[in-house]
């Protein structure tokens, strides 16, 4: 009979690796409590976790591991990105789908929460803004580009009067966010593979400085100027802050502009990809 069960052990210990049987381990502990140390970890960590053992993959599916990384006001996030609350969907399915870029608005704005902070962010391209003139090819036009999440942006050749107006009511869940626009000096493009960047147009902004600002319904704003003048690659450029109450438990509206309306001189060569919140 021992060296029955000197057998047995063996055979067991050669399923099992090196492991002592006697001696508890990881697959040994209850998914409860596998569950209590994944809520403590980012959603990054849980999921390479889940790829232990059977007690961590099915710990990594609890819902209340992933209802403490979701956003508080994620409900009404994915009602105004889809149109309503897609029913039976488990915390973690929900978790991804936000982590994800997803588009909304007729494809002209695009959010995602960030996988590691769970950070909302939210982008809003050249097409969904209100920008004087736009519609006058003499002055803009719309350029494909690559290096946008839109696949294009405004370009604007010469004018008179630079005006961009923007606006979004969204329901940002508490926290301070940061406005910016995405901007690029000359025309962006591609020759036999190689990125290339054409200044030839780009005059004007190193004359008078060009203003951005933003405002909340609730009464917050900010205003800064700065001159344009690093041509070749894309930058941001800061509007201002808002800040989103605790007590909040609906759309946030905030407006956004970006003007250079100094008529004594013209202004052109400048490329609007998109605001970024």
């Amino acid at each position: 009979m021992g060296a029955g069960f000197s057998l047995f052990h063996k055979n067991l210990s050669s399923c099992y690796g090196d492991r002592d049987l006697t001696k508890p381990g990881l697959g040994d502990l209850p998914e409860s409590c596998v569950a209590l140390i994944l809520k403590n970890l980012d959603p990054v960590e849980i999921c390479r976790f889940s790829k232990l053992n059977r007690a961590f993959r099915g710990a990594s599916w609890a819902d209340f591991v992933w209802e403490s990384k979701l956003p508080p006001d994620y409900r009404l996030i994915l009602e105004k990105i889809l149109g309503g609350f897609p029913e039976n969907l488990r915390k973690r399915d929900i978790f991804t789908f936000l982590s994800r870029v997803n588009s909304f608005d007729e494809g002209n704005k695009k959010a995602w929460v960030d996988k590691r902070t769970g950070g909302l962010c939210l982008c809003i391209s050249a097409k969904g803004l209100s920008i004087t003139g736009i519609d006058d090819r003499r002055y803009w036009s719309h350029l494909p580009n690559d290096e946008s999440r839109f696949s294009s942006v405004a370009y604007v050749q010469q004018i008179w009067w630079f005006q961009v107006d923007g606006e979004i009511d969204f329901p940002f869940p508490a926290g301070t966010y940061s406005v910016f626009f995405r901007l690029h000096l000359g025309k962006p493009g591609k020759r036999f593979g190689w990125r290339v960047c054409d200044t030839e147009q780009v005059h004007g902004w190193n004359i008078k400085p060009v203003r951005f600002q933003l405002s909340t319904e609730d009464g917050q704003h900010s205003s800064s100027q700065c001159m344009l003048t690093e041509a070749g690659n894309w930058s941001h450029h800061h509007a201002g802050d808002f800040v989103v109450s605790k007590s909040k438990n609906s759309s946030t509206k905030i407006k956004f502009s970006m003007t250079q309306i100094d008529c004594t001189h013209t202004k052109g060569g400048l490329c609007l990809d998109s605001v970024v919140v």
